[in-house]
């Protein structure tokens, strides 16, 4: 993943979305009469293919291996290089929907190692359904405070304001291991448990300073709900429910998933605290066009939610956090953090070229987290976010994109490469 953050609103967008809505609904209505015949697909790897080869027909493909470079800077790690490579494949039934593996690694010049390993797999034709992730990170990240009301509202403006002084620097290490195991009980319908561990260790709170009375976010919310401010550790299981009827997890054209997760944290250790987490997500992908499937209105919401006790600061709901670190497009990741987090995203998908190479996107999304210590409620303020983006069709057989964004949020924006849909 290529995140290029910088902290400005970019004030010609409207006339940007415009334009792009006006091209898109004018390619609906020259797309629609063409048909698959006349253009079959073709991904932007066959350019470089003799053309004699490019139209043989071979037989479809049941895996996909992709390796992408990741390059680029963000305030919280600096420069950044590596690669990501994302396994995609199925079994031979013909009903098998394709399953999803990928491991990224990735070196920046602060020192830092960042290890993702993520899946989503189908086995047993569709029966058993697995969701992991899985991260070893020497990291760091700002922090800046809890709740959505950290950026001021328009009217209460200061010109002078930058989120760069809500900012207080922090390193740890982090190990996360999440992984899910469902069973369908009935068709589309899984039913599973899991086993979930956080451990932060090696925390430096940069700005911290106890002697002269300089405090920071994350020490007094830890001083406040009893927890070590410079290690903690959480174990937990959970409950699975899953529901799956989308036709391909990359790239979906139709369907729907809903998964409702419930996490008990027992106390094992010292400096623990029993707590439940309850994670609700919903996706949704509804055609608009009878001609053609490329037309999509994709939405996607998710909320987490403290329901039980207390959670240490950093394993708090935080936004870009999620599985495939894909929320919250237009901000740095963990700029909004709070004890409950709702999150809504909305994408309308249009081709761009009849060969299905290339495609578009515009999307909008919407968070609210609360922080009880200050009375802020969920959604009495909601931070929004809007972006554009172009798909590149990398494999046929399996959907995948190439994709590239660039979004704008309240006082900060982003640019976006990675490989499979956003959701």
């Amino acid at each position: 993943m290529v995140k290029f953050l910088k902290n400005n609103l970019f004030h010609k967008k409207d006339k940007i979305f415009g334009l792009l809505f006006f091209i898109s609904f004018t390619l609906f209505a020259q797309n629609d009469s063409i048909s698959k015949e006349i253009c079959p697909p073709k991904t932007i790897l066959e350019i470089f293919k003799k053309r004699d080869s490019v139209y043989v027909v071979k037989p479809v493909k049941n895996s996909f291996f992709l390796i992408i470079p990741a390059i680029g800077t963000q305030p919280a790690t600096g420069f950044f290089f590596g690669g990501v490579a994302q396994y995609t494949f199925k079994g031979k039934q013909k009903a098998d929907k394709y399953s999803i593996a990928n491991l990224g690694i990735t070196y920046t010049v602060k020192n830092q190692w960042l290890v993702n390993v993520k899946n989503n797999i189908l086995l047993k034709n569709n029966r058993i359904f697995l969701s992991g992730d899985y991260r070893i990170y020497l990291f760091s990240q700002p922090n800046y405070g809890l709740g959505t009301n950290i950026i001021p509202r328009k009217r209460n403006h200061d010109p002078g304001f930058s989120l760069d002084s809500l900012a207080q620097p922090m390193d740890y290490n982090y190990f996360k291991f999440h992984q899910t195991a469902s069973f369908e009980v009935k068709k589309n319908f899984y039913v599973g448990g899991g086993i979930n561990i956080d451990w932060y260790s090696k925390i430096s709170d940069k700005e911290l300073d106890i002697e002269n009375g300089k405090f920071t976010y994350h020490y007094d919310y830890n001083q406040k709900y009893g927890f070590n401010n410079s290690e903690y550790f959480l174990t937990g299981v959970s409950l699975n429910l899953v529901y799956d009827s989308r036709d391909n997890q990359v790239n979906s054209t139709r369907g729907w998933f809903a998964n409702i997760n419930y996490r008990f944290n027992p106390v094992f250790f010292d400096n623990q605290r029993y707590s439940n987490v309850l994670y609700t997500e919903y996706r949704n992908f509804i055609p608009l066009s009878q001609k053609s499937e490329r037309y999509i209105l994709a939405i996607w919401t998710y909320g987490q939610f403290v329901t039980r006790g207390k959670l240490p600061y950093l394993n708090l709901p935080a936004i870009g956090w999620d599985q495939r670190s894909r929320s919250g497009e237009g901000y740095t990741q963990g700029l909004f953090r709070g004890t409950n987090l709702v999150y809504l995203a909305t994408e309308f998908r249009f081709p761009i070229t009849c060969n299905q190479m290339f495609s578009g996107t515009v999307f909008t999304n919407f968070v609210t987290t609360s922080n009880p210590d200050t009375n802020t409620k969920l959604f009495s303020s909601i931070q929004p976010a809007a972006g554009i983006g172009l798909r590149i069709l990398i494999d046929k057989s399996t959907r995948t994109n190439l994709i590239v964004d660039y979004a704008w949020g309240n006082q900060s924006k982003g640019f976006y490469l990675n490989a499979g849909e956003t959701f």
